[in-house]
């Protein structure tokens, strides 16, 4: 068979690839774009001033008790005692045109088994995290960190095209972007 390819292409000039990829712009990213695009998947989203986050998130997390992973922001939550029926934590990075926010094991992410597992997730999101494009986030985060990408609550498809929730991961995605 390759003696064949071999035979057909000889003779041909070289053509030249071009990969002309998108790269990083450095620009930061559109925080109505991402909030837009958040909701989009359906997670819950709320736009707060730094100045009114931990009454935003106290508001929120009212009745719940969360996992609290270490290194999240002690100004921002309170934990409760109890067990546990959700995850707080803060991301990586996280991209306006996609919606995505990533995490990396950083200081109040945890670890992929404490946000994976419980039904519900409130990400933090910083308004200076989110960035415009793929190409952004990549070149913020280091790859050799373990990398989770989440877009919007977990959901798949069964055989017949049924949207199922919650399979692999958190079934609600709540999310505080945290402006100025």
């Amino acid at each position: 068979m390759l003696r064949r390819i071999r035979s057909a292409v000889e003779g041909a000039p070289d053509a030249e690839i071009v990969r002309d990829y998108r790269g990083a712009t450095g620009e930061p990213g559109d925080v109505e774009l991402f909030a837009e695009r958040v909701r989009d998947y359906k997670a819950i989203v709320h736009v707060v001033p730094r100045a009114e986050v931990a009454a935003t998130i106290a508001e929120i997390t009212k009745g719940r008790v969360l996992t609290v992973p270490a290194g999240f922001p002690s100004d921002m939550y309170a934990p409760s005692q109890g067990e546990a029926d959700g995850v707080i934590s803060t991301c990586a990075v996280a991209v306006a045109a996609t919606g995505t926010i990533v995490l990396d094991a950083g200081p109040g992410q945890g670890t992929r088994a404490q946000t994976l597992i419980p039904d519900y997730h409130l990400c933090v999101v910083r308004d200076d995290q989110i960035v415009p494009n793929v190409p952004d986030a990549i070149a913020r985060l280091d790859a050799t960190r373990p990398l989770t990408w989440i877009s919007g609550p977990s959901a798949t498809s069964d055989i017949e095209l049924n949207r199922v929730e919650g399979v692999h991961g958190p079934r609600t995605l709540e999310v505080v972007i945290v402006i100025g």
